[in-house]
């Protein structure tokens, strides 16, 4: 991609956040005709955060409150590189939520979300019930467990909801023994990415590399070829990581020996390790389930997507890698572009004004070594014929190369949007 074209992206996508804002800017209501208005969201993550604080920003006498079980969220882009040594810890990924309700006037309750009453408009947590005239879930994914037979978290870390899980898979990296091998499992597409397995793949042999000489890795990929940015990965792989990563497409893990340290593949095909991280396959977070907005798939949630409302439950949206939104990904980028989005729409409809046109956008880095990264940038809008999320034609496009200054750009970019979150 040349410098060109990704200040154009980088532009556009900046334009349609400051549209989506500037658009509403002038649409708060008056206190009185505002009188109980109440917006309630579930979670705390990159949807989450974004959501509560731009409706608070666009009308400040709508009341939000924002649920999340935890004190704190740690970012799941960017904990790859606590695998591979290049962080310390997952203090610079972790936020917290007292800047951002004392700065917006965000009612933050740490609770764990039971049930939602969609008919009665209310949701029932650990700390009690909580109505709502719009509602937003972000809840990010659950793991369909049950299909990979015997599968135990805490013998072959999934380590994709980043936080302990991460820490658990460091530790048994770093009490590998030198020689030894590591299996790493990933699912069919789609899944929540970043933190991206083949990302995670250049992570875990940079370590080895580094501190476990003759190790190897093992990539079990249930895919049929590498489904993002597979010239760049192959060209990383070859030149730092030459003999030590062994790519094998098209083998999917259904079982795992948990005393034995292996996997099966289709039940046929044994592998062994002695460092196993399994990320199974994916679904929408578990009150997704429960509260019915879950399609027939029953899996991911089905969306209008110009405001992100349920298509299955009245007056509730759903954001981030739960909601089917179309050619989106499943990133914490595209969360962030879905809340603001959905945040504006939101204020729209409570003001009785016009919606805002839906204009996404998202950028996923990957590291390959510890200086250079790539990317795959996309702008996106509502297709009305199709009522579906398409790409702008012509603004995908993934990086011409392994840079050195993509690996810049993207620790920038999570530090900027970390804040955007916390603050």
């Amino acid at each position: 991609m040349t410098m060109e074209r990704r200040n154009f992206l980088k532009l556009l996508g900046a334009g349609a956040a400051a549209t989506a804002t500037v658009g509403m800017a002038g649409c708060a209501s008056s206190p009185a005709m505002a009188n109980g208005r109440k917006v309630v969201v579930i979670g705390g993550g990159y949807g989450g955060t974004i959501a509560a604080k731009y409706i608070r920003m666009m009308d400040a006498t709508i009341e939000v409150t924002l649920i999340e079980r935890n004190d704190h969220y740690v970012s799941c882009p960017f904990s790859n590189l606590y695998l591979g040594g290049i962080m310390p810890d997952l203090s610079s990924l972790t936020i917290k939520y007292d800047k951002l309700a004392a700065n917006h006037g965000i009612n933050v309750v740490q609770a764990e979300v039971t049930g939602i009453d969609a008919a009665g408009h209310t949701v029932k947590t650990s700390k009690g019930d909580f109505k709502y005239d719009r509602l937003v879930v972000s809840p990010g994914v659950e793991f369909r467990t049950d299909e990979i037979k015997g599968y135990d978290d805490q013998i072959m870390p999934h380590a994709w909801k980043a936080g302990p899980q991460t820490m658990l898979l460091r530790k048994q990296l770093e009490a590998m023994k030198p020689g030894g091998t590591v299996v790493l499992s990933i699912p069919l597409a789609p899944f929540r990415c970043p933190p991206g397995p083949y990302e995670r793949t250049s992570m875990i042999a940079m370590y080895l590399k580094q501190h476990k000489p003759g190790s190897k890795i093992i990539v079990l990929d249930a895919n049929p070829d590498i489904v993002s940015k597979k010239g760049l990965f192959l060209k990383g792989w070859k030149k730092h990581y030459d003999g030590l990563i062994d790519y094998r497409p098209a083998k999917k893990v259904t079982e795992v020996d948990n005393k034995n340290m292996s996997v099966l593949i289709e039940g046929l095909e044994e592998v062994k390790g002695d460092v196993i991280n399994i990320i199974p396959p994916q679904k929408a977070g578990h009150i997704a389930h429960v509260a019915g907005l879950v399609g027939p798939d029953k899996k991911w949630c089905p969306v209008n997507p110009m405001t992100f409302e349920s298509t299955l439950q009245k007056d509730i949206h759903v954001i981030g890698d739960s909601s089917i939104a179309g050619a989106m990904p499943k990133s914490g980028y595209s969360a962030n572009s879905e809340a603001k989005v959905c945040a504006a729409n939101i204020v729209a409809v409570m003001n009785g004004r016009e919606l805002t046109e839906m204009s996404g956008v998202n950028t996923c880095y990957s590291f390959l070594s510890a200086k250079e990264a790539v990317s795959v940038t996309g702008v996106y809008t509502v297709d009305k014929v199709k009522n579906a999320i398409v790409p702008v034609p012509g603004s995908v496009g993934v990086s011409p190369d392994l840079s050195e200054l993509e690996a810049v750009y993207a620790q920038s970019w999570v530090k900027n949007i970390l804040t955007e979150m916390s603050s």
